[in-house]
């Protein structure tokens, strides 16, 4: 296991033993790591705050930590990577359950799910349509994992491009 793995799961660690099990923990513990309130942690506010939990890293090794759970090459990680790097790896049956569920909608087998492939898989005749107050009862409850409103506009603008 390399730094990087081994600082992640220690910090994982450190997460857990705090209470910070859930997205609402998660969250929280990032906007104090994010000291110029930036919603995005560049290398020396996550070697500051690590720091802070006892988890001491030289400059060059916050550094490798940003560059790789950085995914949009910003050079800083936003909440989405930040935690997209702390989840706890999956179990296989976890894994092989959405496998096979991936599997179903891509009737292609291309590796990417197309309005063609659904056409094959899902019928809506059978699902009754979705109203306003059903839409909103479902973005009700997503919103209780979600900590500010800023946060939960963000997420509904990137998941529907609005």
């Amino acid at each position: 296991m390399d730094t990087v793995d081994a600082t992640v799961e220690r910090l994982r660690e450190q997460c857990l033993s705090r209470g910070a099990s859930g997205i609402q923990g998660l969250a929280r513990f990032f906007r104090r790591l994010d000291q110029d309130r930036s919603r995005s942690l560049d290398a020396r506010e996550l070697q500051q705050g690590l720091a802070d939990l006892g988890l001491v890293l030289d400059p060059a090794e916050a550094e490798g930590m940003c560059r790789r759970w950085d995914r949009d090459g910003s050079g800083k990680l936003d909440l989405e990577e930040f935690l997209r790097a702390l989840r706890p790896p999956m179990s296989q049956a976890r894994k092989a359950v959405i496998a096979a569920a991936f599997s179903k909608l891509d009737r292609s087998g291309d590796g990417v799910v197309t309005v063609d492939d659904l056409r094959g898989v899902y019928s809506c005749h059978a699902h009754p349509k979705v109203t306003l107050a059903e839409f909103q009862d479902y973005y009700s409850g997503v919103s209780n994992s979600v900590d500010t409103d800023e946060e939960f506009v963000a997420m509904m603008t990137s998941a529907w491009q609005l």
